[in-house]
Order: structure tokens, then sequence, then C-alpha cells
């Protein structure tokens, strides 16, 4: 098999503040992380001859895209043989993907990749807003089918989806919220993270009802921040301090990509990307020192649990309760920077900017001894992709 992923290496990674209403614009919290990204990787800006970005500006709820490219570009004077802003794709993973493949293909030979999201500041003291451009459309295409019954964000339809998996499963909502739990203990060794106080069970279990039989608990933060990475030809890793290979991408789907579609509760394309991943790699489940798994919802934690080979189908709660196999000495250390749960939503780019930490030693406290191997995964419902990182070739 040809692999493009083998042509390419994270050189550099760099993040902004990350907090809840900073009150910045989306271009400084991108300049900062950018800037950090660039240093990290031994590089300067007259070295970045690609740039790309997800989603890219296109209409959405405020706070929710970060800048365009044209606009980064022009703040950071690039000059640029290469750029794209990813409005679909797998996931919020595509742009490494595609910086990935431009690398390969020698359009670009150091590519700035980047997420921003300003959701906390733009939301402000108000309630929580839509976030999904799609979603302030009105009564269109398959939100007919939900918006006159209430069903108006992906809280109320992943929620019908893991009422159905608890059900079918025999599971428990006390054996899930252990996701929640473990995901506050690693926040408090990661000085990033939005919320570090201590969370037992019981706190979780007597959190109010958001759309049951989500609780407080199972939805992640929204948060403003920024992260960025340097992914750049595998011929110049060794110019840098600490770079990561990339093994591995999923990015497959054939299940439906409606929400109300899927014949089983965890029939997403996660389970496509999943395969995919596999597919391309001659490592196992079995080979992942730590997994950071997207966590919007802790029910798209246990289907890329499932998805990824990690658990049998249905043996995620029992997998996680009580946390031992999760925390740091476990089976699977998962989600070490306190994921979205607890350290905030960068749409699955803190998991990554976590994964790399991992692979390079620079985790602290929640450092995975020996940690060679890092998956990361984004992304839930009709959209799934994930990486597999692992030390330099």
């Amino acid at each position: 098999m040809t692999k493009f992923e083998y042509d390419t290496a994270i050189t550099g990674i760099g993040r902004s503040d990350i907090g809840r209403r900073l009150g910045r614009s989306g271009l400084d919290l991108t300049v900062q992380a950018a800037r950090a990204a660039v240093s990290d990787a031994g590089l300067t800006m007259a070295d970045i001859d690609g740039l790309v970005a997800w989603p890219g500006e296109y209409p959405a709820a405020p706070g929710f895209n970060g800048p365009s490219p044209w606009r980064v570009k022009s703040a950071l004077d690039l000059e640029l043989s290469w750029h794209l802003a990813c409005q679909e794709g797998p996931s919020q993973f595509t742009p490494v993907m595609a910086a990935a493949m431009a690398v390969s293909t020698g359009m670009a030979r150091h590519v700035l990749v980047y997420r921003t999201t300003e959701e906390a500041t733009a939301q402000g003291t108000g309630k929580r807003v839509l976030t999904n451009g799609a979603d302030q459309g009105g009564v269109t295409g398959f939100l007919q089918w939900h918006r006159p019954f209430g069903a108006v964000s992906a809280a109320n339809w992943l929620a019908l989806n893991y009422q159905r998996y608890l059900h079918e499963t025999g599971s428990r909502r006390e054996q899930v919220g252990w996701l929640a739990v473990n995901a506050r203990r690693f926040a408090a060794g990661n000085p990033a993270a939005i919320y570090t106080a201590p969370l037992t069970i019981d706190d979780y279990l007597g959190a109010r009802m958001i759309t049951d039989p989500f609780c407080l608990y199972d939805c992640d933060v929204p948060a403003d921040g920024s992260v960025a990475l340097v992914v750049s030809a595998a011929e110049t890793a060794g110019d840098a301090p600490q770079a990561v290979a990339i093994e591995a991408v999923g990015s497959a789907v054939s299940a439906r990509t409606e929400w109300d579609q899927w014949r089983r509760p965890t029939q997403m394309a996660a389970q496509d990307a999943a395969r995919h991943l596999w597919s391309r790699t001659d490592l196992k489940p079995s080979d992942v020192d730590t997994a950071q798994l997207y966590d919007g919802f802790t029910f798209l934690t246990l289907v890329w649990l499932e998805a990824l080979g990690f658990c049998a189908e249905g043996e995620a709660p029992a997998f996680v309760e009580g946390g031992r196999n999760i925390t740091l000495g476990g089976a699977l250390p998962l989600n070490t920077s306190g994921g979205q749960l607890s350290a905030g939503r960068l749409h699955g780019w803190g998991h990554l900017y976590e994964a790399c930490l991992q692979i390079r030693g620079e985790a602290g406290a929640r450092q995975v001894d020996g940690a060679e191997v890092a998956l990361a995964a984004a992304g839930g419902g009709p959209h799934g992709g994930c990486l597999l990182l692992t030390k330099p070739r």
C-alpha cells in the first residue's frame, strides 16, 4: 500500500490561551496559536507555504468558525503555494488529512493547520445558541422531522440513540458517568483546562438533566481558544525538536449520513472511519498507549471506544466504570487532558494537541509512561475521522 501519511510529520504544535469568555477575537487567538506552532517546529513564517483551517468562514452561529485562511494569511504575512478551508469532510480533523496529502503531492512543504472557536464569548451570559449553520436555516431537510417536535440540536438527536443504547445493552448512567469523573481528574493536572474542581459520581448523578438521558456533565464545555500545528515533509522532521509521525488516517464513510436513518444506536461514521484507520496500518488497538476520543457528549466516547475495537459492542460502559481502565496505569488512559468535558470544547483539536504532547513525553503530571502510539478521534453522528500518531519512524 502506498501511504501518503509516511511522507509527512507533525513538526510543531501550538495553542492560544484557552478559557471561558476571553473576550478576544478569533484572529487574535489564531495568531497566538500559529506563532507558537511555527516556533515549536523550529521554523519561521517565511517557511510556511501552505495553510488550511476547519471549517473556514461559512454561515454559522457567532463564534463557531474562527477566521478564514485568507485573513490568517494576511495577519501572518504568509506566501502560500496551497491553501484550503474545509467546510465539509470526514470530521474536524479533515484539514490535517488534507495538509498531509498536500505535502505528499508536493503542493506544499510546511502547512500551517488550525482550528479556532470563540463560542463562549459569542454566547455571552445568555443561553447556549445553536452552533451549526444548517440549524439556523429553518425547517428544511432532515430538520423537518425534528424541529417541530423540539429536537433542535445534536444533543436531542443523540440522546435518542443513547437512550436506546442503554435499553438494548442494559448499561446504566452511573457506569457512563465515570467518563466525566475521569476527565475531571485528568483536568486537574492540565493548567489549560477550564474546570478542574473534583467531580464525584454522586455529583454526576445529581446534576440537572439537559436532554434525557444526558445530564450537565455528559455535555462538553463551550470555550474560546485556538490550536495550530505544522504538517511538514517527512524529510524535514529531523530538523524539528519534537516531530510526531502520522501512522494512519481514518476517513471512510458508508453509513447513512442522516441523523435519523441509522439502523442501530451506534451506526455512525465512527465505525467506518475506525475500519478505514486499521486497514491502513499493521498496528492494532492493543498497540495504542493512550486514546483521545471525541467527547462532545459522553455517548460519543462510548461509540468511539467500540468502533475502534477497544471494547466489544455494548461493553464500553463496563470498561469505563470505576475509572480504573481509563486512568494512568490502566488499560487505556483516556482523554488525558480532561477532554472537552472539562478542558473545553475545541472540536477535537484539544484531543489532537494532547495526543502529540503524549507522544513527545511533554504532558507533565498526566503523562502516560512510555507512550509511543496515540490515537485521536473527532466527530460524532454523520461525521467521523481519526488519526493514529507514533514516535518518528
